[in-house]
């Protein structure tokens, strides 16, 4: 049985309101959790700590306040579970608004109001025309791989000649902003390649032509928008010592080169094995260019009413993800708004034509979905949960873990959007196997041609092409 219950009203411009009412049964489960999970930091007399059952810790707690506790605890996967109960695809935070706390018996009442994805009305979505550039492998892009190869098999060889762009040098050096030592700023035995630029402007100029054995005074100044803001915009001072001077040495492009580099017979071998990487690459990257083509083209054939506001609460999202993704990387938000030297609202804005692209796409899937008929089979949410379970160096899941996850997303109401994502996959399918390729070429050139569509009233001496009325 549901533990929810919901009414959904529209209230325009792709949006709705949810009123939702959560049952007597499944708000006592989570009272009762939520008195658990307090009962185990509380010490009661006569009750060892962890062990004070639920009625007592609501007659020392109050009803009310662990019911708080409860409600906060629910909602999240309450609201989940209305959004799939209203059979809505959320755009943006929703707005809650909580009845008030219930005696004991009645149903928690709460409702929301959201942005949901706007209704398509599809034109043609099958043998739509979708421009599609033909695999090529230019020989500077073999070549350019090649001098990479040649780069990571590169040796250094000590040399008594001045340092130039490409030797590295390796130095003692102790710096100083105004007199003082900064932290960073000393080094013992650090390899610096001449010309990479990796340290401060001035440093590089100041190791130019450098022996080994020389002692040099180098001038150096940060960034105005240095990251340390102590140091921003200020001159420094180093005091180096040169080691040693190093050259280096690339190898030769021959056949012992091709043997080092992966174990190829001749160079011939790894230029033709670099190529045809390439050239898989190059597919793949076109394979996904036409999908998002084809898509794209079908959305521009579709009537939909994308509102503004909704673009925003989808930008909104969208950065939300670049956060999440961020914080996985290891990488603090804060500094990365820092890095781009703009806010968080500048990059939401900058991020609304993606953002009305995406919806649009969405839309349009969806429409493809019911057209369609599309449906998604337990065995294809299973290969999409083995997919994303499998990991490099380990063992692929069982069938049996495979399903216990999958009944488990399903009872916690989180399966939803998996089924989601895979339908949407299937539809974009629909979309391409009956799509036309055509020359990139062609397709550029019809975009490039004048229709009364595209600008009215607007003079103009470019081409109109019968039949585009």
């Amino acid at each position: 049985m549901a533990a929810v219950k919901t009414t959904t009203k529209e209230l325009g411009d792709s949006r709705v309101r949810v009123e939702v009412e959560v049952g007597p049964e499944a708000l006592e489960r989570e009272l009762a959790g939520a008195a658990g999970e307090i009962g185990r930091e509380m010490k009661v007399p006569g009750f060892r700590k962890g062990k004070v059952p639920s009625q007592v810790v609501l007659q020392q707690v109050g009803r009310d306040a662990v019911l708080d506790e409860a409600v906060r605890r629910g909602m999240p996967a309450w609201y989940e579970e209305a959004v799939q109960g209203a059979g809505i695809s959320t755009v943006g935070d929703p707005a809650l608004e909580l009845a008030g706390l219930p005696e004991k018996g009645a149903p928690l009442a709460f409702s929301f109001e959201v942005g949901v994805l706007p209704t398509a009305r599809l034109g043609e979505y099958k043998g739509v025309e979708v421009g599609r550039r033909e695999p090529a492998v230019p020989e500077d892009q073999v070549a350019a791989e090649l001098e990479r190869l040649r780069e990571s098999l590169a040796s250094l060889e000590t040399v008594d000649s001045e340092a130039a762009t490409g030797d590295f040098t390796i130095i003692d050096f102790e710096g100083e902003v105004d007199g003082e030592p900064f932290e960073g700023g000393e080094a013992r035995g650090f390899a610096y390649e001449l010309g990479s630029e990796r340290l401060i402007p001035g440093f590089d100029e100041g190791l130019a032509g450098a022996r080994a054995g020389e002692e040099r005074q180098v001038s150096a100044s940060f960034p105005e928008d240095y990251p340390g803001e102590h140091l921003a915009g200020k001159e420094a001072r180093f005091a180096v010592s040169v080691k040693e001077v190093k050259e280096k040495r690339l190898p030769e492009l021959d056949d012992d080169f091709a043997v080092e580099a992966g174990g190829f017979d001749s160079l011939e071998e790894l230029r033709k094995d670099i190529e045809d990487r390439l050239r898989h690459a190059h597919e793949v990257e076109i394979e996904n260019e036409f999908r998002e083509a084809a898509v794209d083209a079908v959305a521009a054939r579709a009537s939909i009413e994308v509102p503004r506001d909704l673009v925003h609460a989808k930008a909104h999202e969208m950065w939300q993800v670049t956060v999440r993704r961020l914080r996985q990387q290891g990488l603090d938000p804060a500094t990365y708004l820092q890095v781009t030297g703009k806010n968080e609202e500048e990059l939401v804005v900058e991020a609304e034509p993606d953002a009305e692209r995406a919806l649009r796409r969405e839309s349009v899937l969806t429409a493809v979905i019911e057209a369609e008929g599309i449906e998604v089979t337990e065995d294809e949410m299973l290969d999409a949960l083995r997919h994303a379970s499998a990991q490099p160096g380990t063992p692929a899941p069982s069938e049996k873990a495979l399903r216990r996850s999958l009944k488990k997303a399903r009872d916690r109401g989180s399966d939803e959007p998996l089924r989601q994502d895979i339908a949407m996959r299937k539809a974009v399918d629909v979309i391409v196997e009956h799509a036309k390729a055509i020359p990139a070429e062609q397709a550029q050139a019809r975009e490039e041609l004048w229709t009364p569509e595209k600008e009215k009233g607007k003079a103009s001496g470019e081409l109109w092409t019968p039949g585009s009325d």
